[in-house]
Formats: structure tokens, sequence, C-alpha cells
């Protein structure tokens, strides 16, 4: 029999259980507190949309073609100073396209600053809708402290574009810059095993070069020549300048600098690109003038985007019962669930099942914006556009800034694609990739030695060399991946297989050239590629419903996760490869460590086989 506790440890023992529950008590009502006050956030009184007042059209952070619906972080957002990172567009364009029609909104006043990245594809999209508000003979006034590349192309649509009298237009052409990790991998002893097929496959290049190949830059300066030709021209035709009118604003920066005394903004009002050099009190006062003044906040009378959309929504009455849903598949496709900046294949599958089996939803527009990933992930959702073909169900691929390698593969049995004049897309190839760590292991003391009972046996351990059999077994499998692509195509587009086999071999194409060679069907936008799904499906314009899918979230885990973080270590292969190569000698060798390790990390296909593009251009700015 045990003796009993002294007194002075029971007493401990009740005063840490009392903590304890108190913890929990209090954990427990700060979520029921929070949980009431998203709920009361999202019963929000709707904005009501006054006579003759400017809409402001203002993106913060990140274009991006599918914010998640995070019911916590927006109630979060509300509670801090921060800016939000990501602007939606669609948010923006529908509300500029409502707007084009509504007698209450004169004008619109663009402000850029805030704006961060985004593709040429989504800022035509913000343009074409800006050109047809002032098709409907309503102007549009742009203000800026300044404008990197990116903000000028919306800027140029205005009919007034001022900035400030110490702003500047930083115009600079658009690139692609990679950091090559041959020499590095070498001192490091690190074996990265490639496995391609296809010259043009530049994806692999960083591991296995010090530069880029003579093909990846043949395909890159034409494709990124497509973009800043279709940039240049865009801004000529919208400020009455000659289409090369960026490269000789360019061109002519130095001399202009000199002739001005170093004034950017002086510059860029003699060469056309802006109307007006002012302060952005002056830009209140003149918008004063033609909207009246908002008392409360003694700037002119605005209505932002977001609230503007609302109120219409709300004021809108309720469609008919049939309905177009839009699956988006936004960044690297990954295998499993995914997360927020990624598309899980899992995940996308599921909203396609969702969509199948739901018999008001009468098609589907899959919108694409993603340079690829996994090939297994993308095959799961290829398979789920042509089930819902089987289902009777059309299926339109729209693509965005990019739709390359598995961009393209889950695009290309769609019944159309349609794709923007500047998107990036095919890239149609794979690629697999081992790396092992094995000379690295032996450099801080750690050998592998052992038995199996067949060669394939512990063959793919990443801290023992691959066997030349292993490689050849690998090959073989990049290569029957190969022609499964490009005879996915063949079927999809109808393009003779050998046609394909021509314009494949992991080329990047810009849309423009894409649709000469016949990888997409057609130009235009996701209203162009919406209107072209409703006459296949036979919907009625007006009468169904667009229905964004998206994968339902634990609110509670959301919430949990926003207010005590998101793990954002590496974990499994990537984080093995980043800590053991972070231990060798070289302090200068890190940085190489840590991004293989991220690359690698990545790269989670269970086959080990991937299309994927590193293919985004740098558009310039932030």
């Amino acid at each position: 029999m045990s003796e009993p506790r002294p007194l002075i440890v029971r007493l401990f023992s009740w005063i840490w259980t009392l903590i304890v529950f108190c913890f929990r008590a209090l954990v427990i009502l700060s979520l029921v507190v929070l949980g009431v006050g998203i709920w009361a956030g999202s019963r929000d009184q709707t904005p009501v949309i006054e006579d003759n007042i400017a809409l402001t059209v203002i993106p913060f952070g990140d274009l991006s073609d599918q914010i998640p619906n995070d019911r916590s972080r927006a109630f979060l957002q509300r509670f801090s100073d921060n800016k939000p990172t990501q602007t939606s567009l669609r948010e923006v364009v529908d509300a500029i396209d409502a707007a084009a029609t509504d007698t209450r909104i004169p004008s619109i006043v663009v402000k850029l600053d805030d704006m961060a990245g985004a593709g040429l594809p989504q800022l035509e999209e913000i343009a074409v809708a800006l050109r047809k508000f002032r098709a409907a003979g309503k102007p549009v006034y742009a203000y800026g402290d300044s404008y990197d590349q990116k903000q000028y192309y919306i800027a140029s649509q205005a009919d007034e574009i001022s900035i400030d009298p110490l702003g500047s237009v930083l115009l600079e052409g658009f690139s692609v810059y990679t950091n090559y990790f041959k020499d590095a991998l070498d001192k490091l002893g690190v074996q990265i095993n490639v496995f391609r097929v296809g010259e043009f496959k530049s994806a692999v290049e960083p591991y296995e070069r010090n530069d880029m190949s003579p093909e990846a830059r043949t395909a890159n300066q034409a494709w990124l020549g497509d973009l800043w030709s279709l940039y240049g021209s865009t801004i000529g035709e919208a400020r009455k300048l000659t289409p090369d009118a960026a490269n000789r604003y360019i061109a002519g920066l130095s001399a202009g600098l000199e002739k001005h005394k170093g004034d950017l903004a002086a510059y860029a009002l003699e060469a056309g690109l802006v109307t007006q050099i002012e302060t952005q009190a002056d830009f209140r006062k003149r918008m004063i003038e033609r909207v009246g003044e908002d008392d409360d906040h003694g700037s002119f009378r605005q209505i932002d985007a977001g609230s503007y959309l609302a109120a219409v929504h709300a004021e809108k009455s309720a469609r008919g019962a049939d309905k177009m849903a839009v699956v988006i598949v936004q960044g690297e496709i990954v295998d499993g669930d995914g997360e927020d900046n990624n598309a899980g294949g899992d995940t996308i599958a599921d909203l396609l099942d969702r969509a199948r089996r739901d018999d008001k939803v009468k098609a589907v527009l899959l919108r694409v914006n993603s340079p690829g990933g996994s090939v297994f992930a993308s095959e799961k959702i290829r398979r789920g556009v042509l089930a819902l073909q089987a289902a009777g169900k059309p299926v339109v691929a729209s693509m965005s800034t990019l739709a390359a390698s598995g961009g393209y593969w889950i695009s290309m049995d769609a019944d159309q694609i349609w794709a923007e004049p500047t998107t990036i897309t095919g890239s149609i190839g794979i690629f697999g990739m081992i790396p092992t760590i094995n000379e690295p292991l032996n450099k801080i003391g750690i050998h592998t030695d052992g038995v199996g009972t067949t060669p394939l046996a512990g063959a793919f351990r990443i801290d023992r060399p691959l066997a030349d059999s292993v490689k050849t077994l690998f090959q073989l499998q990049i290569e029957k991946g190969y022609r499964n692509f490009i005879e996915g195509v063949a079927k999809g587009r109808e393009i003779p297989v050998e046609q394909v086999d021509t314009i494949a071999r992991g080329r990047v194409w810009s849309g423009k050239a894409a649709k000469e060679l016949g990888l997409v069907d057609s130009l235009g936008s996701f209203q162009d590629a919406e209107t072209a799904l409703a006459q296949l499906a036979k919907l009625t314009p007006g009468r169904y419903q667009l229905n964004e899918m998206q994968p339902d979230r634990d609110l509670f885990k959301q919430l949990l996760g926003d207010l005590f973080g998101k793990g954002q270590g590496m974990s499994g292969q990537g984080n093995i490869y980043g800590a053991l190569l972070g231990q060798l000698p070289g302090g200068a060798l890190a940085a190489p460590a840590r991004a293989i390790g991220d690359a690698v990390r990545r790269l989670d296909d269970p086959q080990r086989v991937y299309a994927y593009c590193f293919c985004t251009p740098e558009l310039g700015g932030r």
C-alpha cells in the first residue's frame, strides 16, 4: 500500500490543476468570443451606393485569381493595421464592369501605389474593363506617388495620369533570371540525378549547369519578346504614342534626365506617359470639384470596389437555378490536399467531382494560373475534367498569367482553351530529379552500408549513390510520361502526335504563339471564356449563377492557425537536405544549400515525376 503524498505535493498538484483548468477555460472563451465576432462581422450592413460618387480601384498586394474564403483571417484583419496582402482580380474587374452601366458612378479613380505582384494577363483584364468603362463615356483618373512597370500598364488606360512631383515612371523591360547551382553542388558533393525529355525543358538546368542553355535562351527570348511587344503596343495605343514608346522612353532616359536635371516626373510628362504633375492634395481638390466632398474624410466622395460590388450583389434579384461552376487552379500543383498558396491535386479533383455530382451545375470553367508541378496530381485533375465531360457537362479552360507544363496538362482535354496573348503556356515536357547526398555525409563522418534482398532494395535512399540500372529505369519512366503527355495533347487538341512533339519538348510559348500553333483555341479574357462556355452549355446570359467553388475549411482550425501561426519549416526530404548541407564547412554554401532544400521540398510527386515550368517573367518593380 503506497504512502499518502505530502501535503505540499498535493497543494501544488491542486494549484497546477486549477491553472490548467483556467487556461483551457480562457482559450475556449476566447474562441467563442472570436467566433461570435466573425459571425457578427459576416452580417455587416451592406453599403449604400449614393448618386454621383467615384468608384476607387486601389489594389493591395498581389493580384490573385482566387483568395481563399477565410472568415477568420478577414475578421482578424479588422484588428490589424497591416494592409491586405492580396486583392481579388475578379472583384476588381466585376466592379468596373458593373460601374460602366451604373448611372450613379460617373468616374473611376485608380491608385496603384500598394499593388505589388501581378501577371500581364491579369493587368490586361483590368485594362480591358477600364476601356469598356471609358467607352461608356465615363472618365478614368489615375494618381500615383510613382509607377512601376506593372502599375503603369493599368494607369496608361486612364484619361488623366497624375504623378507626384517627386515621382517617376520606371519602365525597364521584362526578364528571366535564375540562380545556377552546378559549381556549388560540386563543392558540396551533392549529386542531382536528372531525367528528362526535351531540350527545352529548362526547369532542371539550375542543377546541371552554371548558365542558361542556348535552347532555353532562344525560347525565353522569344516569349519574353512577345510579351514586351504587346506591353509596348498597349500603352502606346492608350497614350496615343508609337508602339515602340516604351523602348524609346528607356533609351532616352539618360538624356531626358540630363535635360530635366534629374527630374524623373518631368521626363515622364515630356514623354507623354503622364498628363499631370501634382501632389495628392491637389489631385483630391480636383476630384472634389467633380463629385463633391466627403465631410467625414475630407476627400472626394468615393466608394471602394469591394463595398460597391457587395452593394450591387445585394441589389440584384436572384437568378435562375442553373449554375456555372468556377474551379480555380492557382499556384504549384502538389500531391495531396495542398495549402492556400498552391493547388492540391486531391482538393481540386474533389471540387471537380462535387461539380459533377451537383445537378444544378451545368458547366465548369477551369481557371488556371499555375506553373504545374506533380504529374500524379495533375493527372488526378485531368481525370476530373474527363469525368465532367462524360457526365455531359462541358469544361472550358481559361488561362491566366501562367498555365504551363502541369498547368497545360490539366487543360489539354477541355472543350475549349482560352488564353490571353501574354499568357505563358506550353512547356509540354516532364522531368525527374533524385538528389543524393552520400558525399556530403561522408565529409562530416557519416557513412552508409548494408545489404538488401534485391538490387532495388534500398536503391532510392538519398544517402546512397544512384545505380546506373536505376537511372535507366527512371529515364524509361520519364520517356513514357512524355509520350503520355504529347499523345494527350494530340487527342485533346486534335493535332497529330508528330506535330505536337515538334512544338513540345519543354518549350515555353506566349499565348499569342500558342494560338498560332493550335495549343490554344481562342484568345480572350475570363469573361470571354465564360461567354463561350455558356454557349456550349446552352445557358441563357443573366439566367445562371456563376459559382466559384472553394474547398471546405474548418473555421476554428483556420482561427487557431491565424492566431498562433502556421508551420513554415521544411519537412521531409527538403528538411534533410537543407539541414545536412547547412552543416558542411564553408558559410558561403549555406544559401545554395537552403535553395536546394527548398526545391526538393516542393517536388513531392509520389513517382518523382514532374511537369513543372520555372518560367515566370520578372515584370519589374517590387
